[in-house]
């Protein structure tokens, strides 16, 4: 399995439902140095794809030491957006939750 790989499924497994609560939502993630993946959330599940989505609701793009800071914790998504070390597309505000639907 992909280092990238392994951190969507980490992902996956720390998906908290009551957080999304009614929302539906695309998560494309552009990675710089690794393959692109997509998280789908509808009907208060969580399903992973690999490559790009048709029409995702928002679109992050860094590197995968970037993602990993954020998912860990060690960097806050915020903080690396003003850095420029994610670039956002779409539906920003939803961005803003992901620590949240993902908590560590």
């Amino acid at each position: 399995m992909s280092e990238a790989k392994a951190v969507f499924e980490s992902m996956l497994g720390r998906f908290d439902a009551d957080e999304a609560d009614d929302m539906e939502a695309v998560f494309q993630f552009d990675l710089d140095d690794a393959d692109s993946y997509h998280l789908s959330i509808e009907d208060g599940k969580c399903s992973m794809g690999e490559g790009e989505h048709d029409d995702p609701t928002v679109t992050l793009s860094m590197d995968l030491a970037t993602l990993k800071e954020v998912m860990s914790g060690e960097l806050d998504g915020m903080a690396a957006f003003m850095q420029g070390k994610i670039r956002a597309d779409g539906d920003i505000m939803l961005a803003t939750k992901l620590t949240q639907i993902f908590p560590q």
